[in-house]
């Protein structure tokens, strides 16, 4: 538990900007990961199915089946700060064309449980909108060139191995680290970027990228294109991904992907459906520091005698028939 602590204390010295929005902040659709945490007192919920084809051109198999995934956030303790798990579920139908054999295999593909905490945020310092210019409102700015950042640190606890044209393999634990960047362009376009390191202390470490542009739609449809890339000794691959997010209300989000790669070892098409839920217990913390409230109530007694003095001054002026005391 000391490291527990130790994160936590040290994480607490940093200020506090809340995270937490008037409407869902969602992940989904597609895989990355925003650096913004969901805000303290919020439970999110955030899931989706998934079909999917492999050919796998030199291993002579086909594979076809579905992935359920659910990833659950919590904001925890501080405003920056945010627990995650996420779980994926596959069930899937092989078919090897050498000997005709079929084989069906279902079970845990992945766990993956870790923290991710905001460490920078340009936008902290808000402006007030000009209320007589939409161009001043909307222009670029130097400040949209800097990125918000946050890291994540977990672990992958596997069942089977991935990528989907593998079979189960004994439980392994294996730690992830990662980095998340946002940037905001004109109010309405979003560019996000993850850079990752898994498996970390197994046979096959992964290095991997995901950058997804996302762009809103007066305030409900979205829609966004990814890009995501995977490197190890045991597998790569190039994948592109596209689809529409709207939202129900401020608590629920629905989306459909769809997406695939240009490779034939293997080569996959896939398309999902989603929904991201909310439980908002969030209510705004009021951070109170004691030696400043001390002296802003200083200055303001101050302020306060010296307008009862003026007051006490000019009523014993008038009291006196308005003739100066030469005392």
């Amino acid at each position: 538990m000391r490291p527990l602590f130790s994160l936590i204390a040290i994480l607490s010295t940093f200020s506090v900007h809340s995270q937490y929005t008037e409407v869902i902040n969602s992940n989904r659709p597609g895989v990355s990961k925003g650096p913004f945490s969901v805000g303290t007192g919020v439970l999110q919920f955030e899931g989706g199915f998934q079909y999917r084809k492999v050919d796998h051109e030199l291993r002579r198999l086909e594979a076809t089946g579905f992935d359920a995934n659910l990833e659950i956030r919590y904001g925890f303790l501080l405003e920056q700060l945010e627990l995650s798990a996420e779980v994926s579920y596959e069930f899937a139908d092989y078919l090897f064309q050498a000997s005709g054999t079929e084989l069906k295999e279902s079970g845990l593909k992945q766990t993956l449980v870790g923290a991710k905490y905001l460490v920078f945020d340009p936008w902290k310092k808000e402006q007030k909108p000009n209320l007589y210019s939409w161009n001043a409102n909307n222009k670029f700015q130097w400040r949209d060139l800097l990125p918000a950042v946050s890291v994540f640190a977990g672990a992958n606890l596997y069942t089977s191995q991935d990528p989907p044209f593998t079979f189960p393999n004994e439980f392994s634990v294996s730690p992830r680290v990662m980095v998340a960047t946002q940037h905001n362009f004109l109010g309405r376009l979003v560019l996000v970027t993850n850079f990752s390191y898994a498996n970390i202390g197994q046979d096959f470490p992964e290095y991997g990228y995901v950058v997804t542009l996302t762009h809103s739609f007066n305030g409900n449809w979205s829609l966004y294109v990814e890009n995501q890339g995977v490197k190890s000794d045991n597998y790569a691959d190039v994948i592109f991904r596209g689809g529409l997010a709207y939202l129900l209300n401020k608590d629920i989000q629905v989306e459909a992907t769809y997406g695939g790669n240009f490779k034939n070892t293997p080569f996959q098409v896939f398309g999902n459906i989603g929904i991201s839920y909310r439980i908002d217990n969030h209510q705004d913390k009021e951070i109170k520091n004691d030696e400043f409230s001390k002296k802003t109530n200083n200055i303001n007694n101050k302020k306060e005698r010296k307008r009862q003095k003026a007051k006490n001054s000019k009523k014993k002026f008038e009291d006196d028939g308005g003739v100066l005391n030469e005392k």
